[in-house]
Order: C-alpha cells, then sequence, then structure tokens
C-alpha cells in the first residue's frame, strides 16, 4: 500500500499540504509531489506531469486561490502541469529557465524569472529561493522560512540518491550546492518524491560524504590503470549497486569524470562510451 495517496490533500504542517501525482516510477518513486502553502493567496509548488486527475486535483483543492504557480526546475515530472494550472486560474508562473533543451518541458514560460535568495510573500507563509545547480542549471529549491522546511525538488530525495546527468547536470555543482543548503537553518526536508524527511544536515552531509566517496573510488580504479574506458570502469567503480541500475549509475560515473576533469585530476581521450580516461599525476 502506498504511504503517499495519489489525489489526495495531505497537511504536513500549519503552512503545508501535499497532493502527491500518480505517476510513479524507477525515477519518481511513488510519484511527484505538488507541494500546497498558504490559505487565501496560494503558492503551488511543483504541479508535477501533465496529468488531467492530477491537474484537477490541484484544482479542486485550491484553484479559486492560486496566485502563483512554481516549479523547481523543468523536467517533465515537475511542470507540464504549469501552463494548464496557470491558464484555469490567471496563477503567475515562477521559475528559472533551462540552459539547454535535455530532457526539459519546453511548454515552461515563467513570467517571474526568479533568483537566488528572491522571495515569494503569501497570506502565511514565505518561501525564499536558493539556486541549486546540479541536478540541473535551472534547479530552484524553496525554504519555507517560517518552519525551516526545505523544498528540495529533486536535489535530494528520500530514499535513493539523484542521478546527474551530463551536461546538463553537473556534479561539482550538485555537490557545492549541497554544501550551500547545509548553511541555512533547516529543520525537515520535503523531497519531490517520498515522505518528510527529518535531520536534514545529517542528510546533506551524509549525501556530500557519500559523492565524495565515490569519487575516491573512481580515483582509486583510476589510479591502477593507465587510462580505461567509461563503460568498463562503471563495474568497477558501481560493483556495490545491482547491474540492472548499472545504465543509470553510468551517467554520474560520467558526471564525477567530468568534475575531476574540472579540477585539473584526470583528462579523457576520444567520444561517446568508449572515451578513455586516465588520472593526472
Amino acid at each position: 500500500m502506498s504511504t503517499l495517496p495519489h489525489g489526495k490533500v495531505v497537511r504536513l504542517s500549519e503552512r503545508l499540504r501535499r497532493i502527491t501525482a500518480p505517476n510513479p516510477g524507477p525515477m519518481t518513486d511513488e510519484g511527484t509531489n505538488t507541494y500546497i502553502l498558504g490559505e487565501d493567496e496560494v503558492a503551488v509548488v511543483d504541479p508535477g506531469p501533465l496529468e488531467q486527475s492530477h491537474i484537477d486535483a490541484i484544482l479542486d483543492a485550491v484553484g479559486d486561490k492560486i496566485k502563483w504557480v512554481v516549479a523547481t526546475h523543468t523536467h517533465p515530472d515537475h511542470s507540464p502541469a504549469v501552463a494548464p494550472i496557470a491558464l484555469a486560474t490567471g496563477a503567475e508562473v515562477v521559475g528559472m529557465l533551462p540552459e539547454d533543451t535535455m530532457f526539459q518541458d519546453e511548454t515552461f514560460q515563467p513570467q517571474w524569472h526568479m533568483t537566488h535568495d528572491e522571495r515569494i510573500t503569501g497570506d502565511n507563509f514565505t518561501l525564499r529561493a536558493i539556486h541549486t545547480p546540479g541536478h540541473v542549471s535551472n534547479h530552484l529549491c524553496f525554504l519555507l522560512e517560517e518552519e525551516g522546511i526545505l523544498l528540495a525538488g529533486d536535489h535530494i530525495m528520500n530514499g535513493s540518491t539523484v542521478v546527474i546527468v551530463p551536461p546538463s547536470g553537473d556534479m561539482k555543482a550538485y555537490i557545492e550546492s549541497l554544501q550551500l543548503l547545509a548553511s541555512y537553518p533547516l529543520k525537515k526536508i520535503g523531497p519531490a518524491h517520498g515522505e518528510l524527511m527529518d535531520f536534514p544536515l545529517e542528510t546533506i552531509n551524509w549525501l556530500v560524504d557519500h559523492r565524495l566517496g565515490r569519487e575516491a573510488k573512481v580515483i582509486e580504479k583510476l589510479s591502477a590503470r593507465s587510462s580505461i574506458s567509461l563503460l568498463k570502469l562503471v563495474p568497477l567503480v558501481y560493483d556495490d549497486v545491482d547491474q540492472s541500475l548499472h545504465s543509470f549509475a553510468k551517467l554520474s560515473l560520467l558526471a564525477h569524470l567530468i568534475k575531476l576533469e574540472q579540477d585539473q585530476r584526470a583528462v579523457s581521450n576520444g567520444e561517446g562510451d568508449q572515451q578513455q580516461w586516465q588520472l593526472l599525476s
């Protein structure tokens, strides 16, 4: 039985409600969480995919009160419902445009091109935008300042780590964004996929340590060889991960290698899966 019932409004705190979209899957867990803030002046964060039953659930709950419809980023499970909700309600579309078209929702057209540290101020809430590139360049997290709840989009997921897909995804930026989030007064994390998370600082520190630990393993495997291809490196670096997930692991491994190249610790030759990587001395 799902712990996140689809289409139902769930009260999480005085200022925060959640409706989960019916789009479960390996990359979305039990579905995309849509967060609702405010009572008479409502912000809807991540209205989700273009799924009419989910759009109807949002409109039935707060359609006559929506003032802002917000996207943490423009992947197809997060922002396609923005346009129909804005059309139905006249809400202001809020978010950041991507720097590329890779897996992006091209229907997203923000009226408020939000930037780092800008705030949405509603009748009983304040949402502070925190620019967190890494998963994608235009990713924003939103801090509910009155309650210390971070609406983390896909930057932090409950129960799994985020796949970083170059060139849109950037491992170096992802780790730096995690370190930035640790400087804020967080009490809980509201991920786009999964339940509310307690112990936010411990979670963030674990994620940073996990990524840096994986990077250390990449360095270890590279150091034992003059050069190696991405495909051959995957089972060596991710020998603790089920082989069925190695196609996803390959993407994050490439992000780690690009970070090492950015840090001038590795160099590559060639292109594609057979691209050869070697550690710099």
